[in-house]
């Protein structure tokens, strides 16, 4: 059994307040928990406005699947906002 943390970093430079991100945020963790049944929350740069970190953490089998969960996550979370990536880091624990 692994659990896997995958840490996404977004730029949205149309963002002028904490408010506006607030929404941004909260309706993309609310859809990363409901298609992967996950973990989800953010984790970082709270009060910048224009740069968003989300974290996702999962439990699974084996290695080959963690490294899969992280692209899926990555790919969805690249569908579901116009926000640009700017990074992403993926850890594995046993």
């Amino acid at each position: 059994m692994k659990i896997v943390g995958v840490e996404i970093r977004l730029y949205a430079p149309w963002v002028h307040s904490l408010k506006e991100k607030r929404m941004i945020v909260k309706s993309l963790v609310s859809k990363i928990q409901n298609h992967f049944h996950v973990s989800a929350a953010e984790v970082g740069e709270q009060d910048v406005h224009q740069t968003i970190v989300i974290g996702v953490a999962s439990i699974v089998p084996h290695r080959a699947q963690a490294d899969r969960f992280a692209e899926e996550v990555q790919r969805f979370v690249e569908e579901s906002t116009d926000a640009q990536i700017m990074d992403v880091q993926t850890e594995i624990y046993s």
